[in-house]
């Protein structure tokens, strides 16, 4: 990535008041391969991204992890943790990492908060020997991916138990984005289908506990939802139930 493309990107960040700005990681990423070059190629692919992220002035880096198939899932949990300490070894940049929980399909890593405490917990490496620090890892959580892993999310007493829950077992100071969409599919289904907001089986009533939970006032959503079309209509919810 050259000066002129940096210079350009930041610029229009500037120009049109975009404040912040993500990378998702390619979905190919598996942390968990037993394929050398597939788990070693994705180590290199996201430390690139982080320090791609970081030139660009980018805030966070979100993944998925990876499948569990070819190890199961405690020896891929092992080889997942060793892989991020890999990627953030020696890393002085400012875009931040980011586990991006899954929808609990098949062997999917990470789509259950205990799994996810396990993984940062082992992750989390030291910046620097005389500084009592670590390396933060934070987490983004999808909608469409918690209901379907089993967390209900329909309505405020729902989503309270849930950032309870969160909080007790990652700790909301790691919850730093929001992947907000609606599921096609029922609570535990595990399987990953956005759907706008209200148009699924999360409903309009969890969205708007979500926006109005004072604990994530500092929290951005962002929508993934099909149409664009659609995602006009979604954003005006969000922002009517924001009150902006």
């Amino acid at each position: 990535m050259g000066v002129r493309e940096v210079r350009g990107f930041r610029e229009g960040c500037k120009k049109y008041k975009q404040q912040e700005s993500y990378i998702h990681a390619p979905y190919y990423i598996n942390l968990a391969s037993a394929k050398n070059n597939v788990y070693y190629g994705s180590i290199s692919v996201l430390r690139e991204e982080l320090e791609r992220g970081s030139l660009l002035g980018v805030k966070y880096l979100m993944t998925h992890l990876g499948s569990a198939k070819e190890l199961g899932k405690k020896e891929a949990l092992k080889k997942v943790a060793a892989g991020i300490k890999k990627i953030l070894d020696g890393y002085q940049g400012s875009t931040e990492f980011l586990i991006e929980m899954s929808a609990g399909a098949g062997e999917i890593i990470g789509d259950a908060f205990e799994e996810t405490a396990e993984i940062i917990k082992k992750s989390e490496i030291r910046k620097q020997k005389s500084e009592n620090k670590k390396r933060e890892i934070g987490v983004c959580v999808d909608t469409a991916h918690a209901f379907a892993s089993g967390y209900d999310l329909r309505n405020k007493k729902a989503v309270k138990k849930f950032l309870n829950d969160f909080d007790k077992k990652i700790g909301l100071e790691k919850l730093k984005l929001i992947h907000v969409n609606d599921s096609v599919f029922d609570l535990g289904s595990r399987k990953d289908r956005h759907a706008h907001l209200g148009k699924g089986k999360i409903g309009l009533a969890g969205f708007e506990a979500l926006v109005k939970e004072p604990r994530l006032k500092k929290v951005n959503l962002i929508l993934e939802t099909p149409t664009e079309e659609g995602a006009l209509r979604d954003i005006r919810l969000l922002k009517k139930w924001r009150g902006k």
